[in-house]
């Protein structure tokens, strides 16, 4: 299995699939690379040269942040964001959507499962005015 980054991509898949199991490639940044190193996209990883591996690890060291130095990055933008006290990193301190989504409904994925509150909705027995 060729390592690239520190991910064992698949050996089975199509090049620009495997590509995809690092954290930071897309579709688009895989069939790039793929270009730049004069790979088809369709080839499979296990018919790949061991100079071609070596290729594909050189341009995407060189050219792109990934993996744990990506992850890095992010983190501390999110910590830029809460401790200059913006909205954006008001709503990740929070642990509400970032970017506009409305929360009253459909926030679940960030918000964990619903707490159920004692005192709301309809009485037993109430009739409605």
């Amino acid at each position: 299995m060729p390592r690239v980054s520190g991910i064992d991509i698949p050996v089975n898949k199509q090049a620009w699939v495997s590509l995809q199991y690092i954290y930071g490639i897309g579709p688009n940044n895989s069939y790039k690379i793929l270009a730049l190193a004069g790979i088809a996209p369709e080839t499979r990883v296990k018919d790949l040269t061991e100079a071609e591996v070596n290729k594909l690890r050189e341009i995407i060291d060189k050219q792109y942040h990934v993996e744990g130095e990506l992850r890095k990055d992010i983190n501390f933008n999110i910590k830029r964001l809460t401790e200059i006290g913006s909205y954006r990193g008001q709503r990740h301190r929070h642990g509400l959507p970032a970017r506009g989504q409305r929360t009253r409904t459909n926030a679940r994925t960030k918000r964990g499962q619903r707490k159920t509150v004692a005192g709301r909705g309809q009485k037993r027995g109430a009739t409605k005015k």
